[in-house]
């Protein structure tokens, strides 16, 4: 199977409880942000520069968890911001896991390391000892990690602990070269790929979650998922990306760029999207077959954006994950009062303008799995693409060219870097010598 069986039987039975209920409208997936600050400033990402005079306020544990209760979504993905950087992400994730939920965290991967060590450190016994040998030999600890690990966690907090409930979800936007220049740091996708393999050695449930924009090249799609695979991910999400307003201001105010060259228009992503049904074969690439016949352009399909709400600092964000037009303190208040039939793109038009190009899984992929614009035949390809045997791991995925950028020298900020050396300047003497000249 591609996703576990009492993962996908707990949707199944919440689909089916609710449809035999007649309920209009219900939750699959809660998008839950308990803060927006992050360590990273990715190109694109709408977050910290929509809620950039938010960024230090945090929702309190008892509204994450309340919020889960109230729309009682069986899935539940922390996201943000980056969720690590929540001061209570681990009793979060422990609560969520009470209430028997489906966790996803959706990570940046960068201080994945450390909170699998907080585990390590809360389980430590001398029958440990194998796995933090491999650890130390594998270079995915330090021997002052090792040794913090062996005096234990004393904390009284409990830790992020591998689980069947639980997937890391990476955020992984290309391989080496392309994703440092999207997250717009060097050396986060090394990190990403130690911290993923250190997670499978630990047994820990790993997804990676992809988004593609203009200049990502189809071919390179393809290879993070054979990389990937190769490493042991567990499975893999993937969306064209969306062009939120205040990513295109801060793109072309900050970088000096034209949002039309790094964003998709409906029929570039069907563009880029036509072989995903072969790539759906070949790899455990989450969601429904029926997004994927709608993002190659197979079929269309009504948004459903109120089935993976989104609850923030401010409250439950309307109409959707992408784009802001209130928040409301209850999520039914947002059902009743939201005017749904004002959004998503129906027989080609787009009721909003700022639908028209949007084909994100947030909006359509539930759209698969509760049989809008149903066609007969869709609930045995739903069903044999989760219940037939899981693609094998792609064996050869070491023969890609991951490490193609800062790792070999070649990373975005390297031409900044041989114009230092060619100037007899480090980094840190560049830097000297603008104060020195500033103070002139």
């Amino acid at each position: 199977m591609r996703f576990p069986l009492a993962l996908t039987a707990k949707i199944a039975a919440h689909i089916i409880k609710h449809k035999l209920a007649r309920t209009p409208k219900f939750a699959l997936v809660l998008q839950l942000e308990p803060l927006h600050t992050c360590n990273l400033t990715c190109t694109g990402c709408g977050r910290i520069r929509e809620y950039s005079t938010s960024l230090k306020d945090m929702m309190s544990l008892e509204q994450c968890l309340g919020s889960a209760q109230e729309c009682d979504a069986p899935m539940v993905s922390i996201c943000g911001g980056e969720p690590l950087i929540y001061p209570q992400i681990e009793e979060l994730v422990a609560g969520l896991l009470e209430q028997r939920r489906i966790v996803y965290v959706c990570t940046n991967g960068m201080f994945m390391r450390k909170k699998m060590k907080d585990h390590l450190a809360s389980v430590y016994a001398p029958a440990l000892e194998t796995t933090l040998k491999k650890l130390l030999l594998e270079n995915l600890i330090s021997d002052k990690d090792a040794e913090t690990i062996r005096k234990g966690k004393t904390d009284g907090r409990p830790a992020i602990s591998p689980s069947r409930w639980m997937y890391w979800n990476v955020h992984i936007d290309g391989l080496e070269y392309t994703h440092d220049l999207i997250v717009e740091r060097e050396g986060v996708f090394k990190e990403c790929v130690e911290a993923i393999r250190m997670a499978k050695i630990l047994g820990y449930q790993v997804a990676t979650n992809t988004t593609v924009y203009k200049e990502t090249q189809v071919r390179e799609i393809e290879d993070v998922f054979k990389f990937f695979s190769w490493l042991g991910a567990d499975g893999h999400t993937i969306s064209p990306g969306y062009d939120y307003d205040a990513a295109k201001k801060d793109m072309a105010k900050r970088l000096g760029r034209d949002p039309k060259d790094f964003f998709l228009t409906r029929e570039m992503t069907r563009e880029k999207f036509k072989d995903i049904q072969n790539w759906g074969r070949q790899f455990t690439i989450f969601g429904t077959p029926v997004y994927q016949e709608f993002l190659s352009g197979k079929r269309e399909l009504t948004c459903t954006a109120w089935a993976i709400p989104t609850r923030n600092i401010r409250g439950w964000k309307a109409p959707c994950y992408l784009m802001t037009d209130g928040h409301y303190a209850r999520y039914q208040e947002m059902l009743d009062k939201v005017d749904w039939n004002k959004y998503g793109v129906v027989n080609g038009v787009a009721r909003d303008p700022r639908c028209e190009n949007c084909m994100v899984h947030c909006g359509y992929d539930p759209s698969g799995a509760l049989g809008t614009n149903f066609q007969r035949g869709d609930n045995w390809k739903n069903f044999k693409y989760n219940f037939w045997p899981k693609p094998p791991r792609f064996e050869r995925g070491h023969e890609v060219n991951a490490f193609n950028g800062a790792s070999v020298g070649q990373g975005h900020l390297a031409p900044a870097k041989a114009a230092l050396k060619t100037a007899g300047l480090t980094r840190e003497g560049a830097d000297t010598e603008l104060s020195k000249r500033s103070n002139c």
